[in-house]
């Protein structure tokens, strides 16, 4: 089933165009039965106008198009008492249904339905008795075909979609962590920053929230997807420890970057390849949060629980070289360091309540 999908819209017959084309139809169907219209164009538009790729997004344009329609179809009835269709009236009508919605701060799809609206049922509304009750019907029924066939036909789940973004968004934590030892060793007028590593793992943030975001509209009145509404949630949490880590990630590059501008520091802190080894375990704690989070396999949770002892054991390690600094802004450095590097393991810790007894060490 899905390589005939992927072959179809290869050839731009994607699923949202089958279900536009299938929503439009029915709606001139059921009007024209239902309604006994003979042209219910209303229909047909409302329907195509309002299947989205979510429902949630169907359900906004629905109700956009449902007051666009209705306010111009009251501004019309109301223009039509003292105007004939004509080039003043039409300038009326647009002006002041357009006006008006702009000036209740409307959206912008519902004021260019009110004047779309007014325009039609001005024009056509005289000559034929009953005409604007109609057309609001009309969108009424098109509008609700399309958010139902929306919903029924293979509604849009956009979690492997927030999966994937965990995994690249851990990944990516872990190795611009990595990237950051080369400032331990660089020094002098030509040294690294890591602001541009840094800066790709903060758009990389932006996006994983983005696509958080489209998920959560996926599933909005979506009742066949609302049991993957917990799912969504949990993934929710493990992108905020994510974001989280970022935050430390930041730290950590702004205090190497000053230790790179305190001449004492190498010099007194012998054992910068420990420091090292420390910033390594911590990353690869933060890769294996990702992955555990995505599958929260036994495997998995014991692969995490071990990273983070070794990374704790790491760590502890620098603590007992920390003693040996005698320079105050040496010391306060490094300590901040630690401190982030202590902070990110914590945030990989008690990430699944439900088998949380299976990472005791």
């Amino acid at each position: 089933m899905n390589r005939i999908a992927d072959t179809l819209a290869r050839y731009g017959l994607t699923l949202q165009i089958f279900k536009t084309a299938l929503a439009a139809a029915l709606s001139w169907f059921v009007a024209t039965n239902l309604l006994e219209a003979e042209y219910p164009f209303f229909a047909a538009l409302a329907a195509i106008l309002t299947v989205q790729v979510t429902v949630a997004d169907s359900v906004d344009k629905a109700t956009q198009r449902i007051i666009g329609i209705v306010g111009g179809v009251m501004l019309s009835m109301l223009m039509g008492h003292w105007f004939k269709v004509g080039a003043i009236s039409i300038f009326f009508v647009i002006l002041l249904g357009m006006g008006i919605s702009k000036a209740l701060r409307m959206n912008p799809q519902v004021v260019s339905q009110v004047a779309i609206s007014s325009f039609l049922v001005l024009a056509f509304g005289q000559a034929e008795e009953g005409y604007a009750l109609a057309r609001i019907l009309e969108t009424v029924l098109g509008s609700g075909i399309a958010v139902l066939i929306n919903g029924l036909i293979v509604p849009q789940n956009a979690i492997p979609d927030v999966e994937r973004s965990i995994i690249t968004f851990s990944r990516l934590s872990a190795t611009t962590l990595k990237s950051l030892l080369v400032l331990l060793d660089n020094h002098g007028t030509n040294r690294k920053t890591g602001r541009s590593e840094v800066d790709a793992l903060i758009k990389q943030r932006e996006e994983t929230h983005q696509t958080l975001g489209l998920a959560e509209q996926s599933l909005k009145y979506n009742l066949f997807l609302a049991h993957k509404r917990t799912r969504l949630s949990r993934l929710a949490v493990s992108i905020s420890k994510l974001e989280h880590i970022v935050v430390q990630i930041r730290g950590i590059r702004r205090g190497l970057a000053d230790l790179q501008l305190n001449e004492v520091f190498q010099p007194e802190y012998q054992n910068i390849l420990q420091l090292k080894r420390a910033m390594e375990a911590t990353a690869d704690c933060v890769a294996a949060f990702g992955e555990t989070m995505v599958d929260p396999s036994d495997t998995n949770l014991l692969l995490l629980n071990k990273k983070i002892q070794r990374a704790r054991v790491e760590q502890a390690l620098c603590l007992q070289d920390i003693k040996r600094i005698s320079s105050l802004e040496t010391l306060r450095d490094v300590g901040s360091i630690l401190t982030d590097l202590n902070r990110i393991i914590a945030e990989t810790e008690r990430q699944n309540p439900e088998k949380e007894t299976k990472l005791a060490p």
